[in-house]
C-alpha cells in the first residue's frame, strides 16, 4: 500500500464526488486554515519523539527496533494525514 499525497488524495475525492472544485466560504477557509496549523504541530511533534529514537537504533546498529521505529513513524503520520483529510472534507461539506 503506497502512501498518497494530499494533492493525490484530493484529486481522487474530486474524482469520486464528480464535481468541481467549490468555492469555499471565507469562515471554511479559516476553519481549513486552523487545521493545517493544529496538524502540521502534531505531525512535528511526532517527528521530534521518534526521530531521536530511530536515529539512537540505527547508530547502534540495532536494525531491527530501527526498522519498528521507522514503521511506527510513518503509520502515526499517515494516520494524522488521514484525519487531516478527513476533517477538511468535512469542513468542505458544510457549506
Amino acid at each position: 500500500m503506497a502512501i498518497k499525497s494530499a494533492y493525490e488524495l484530493a484529486l481522487e475525492r474530486m474524482g469520486k464526488s464528480g464535481r468541481s472544485t467549490a468555492k469555499l466560504t471565507e469562515d471554511q477557509k479559516k476553519q481549513i486554515a486552523e487545521l493545517d496549523r493544529v496538524y502540521k504541530a502534531k505531525i512535528a511533534e511526532t517527528e521530534l519523539r521518534l526521530k531521536p529514537k530511530l536515529q539512537q537504533a540505527d547508530f547502534a546498529g540495532n536494525a531491527e527496533e530501527a526498522d519498528k521505529l521507522r514503521a511506527q513513524l510513518a503509520k502515526e503520520l499517515q494516520d494524522l494525514r488521514e484525519q487531516l483529510e478527513a476533517k477538511k472534507e468535512k469542513v468542505r461539506k458544510n457549506a
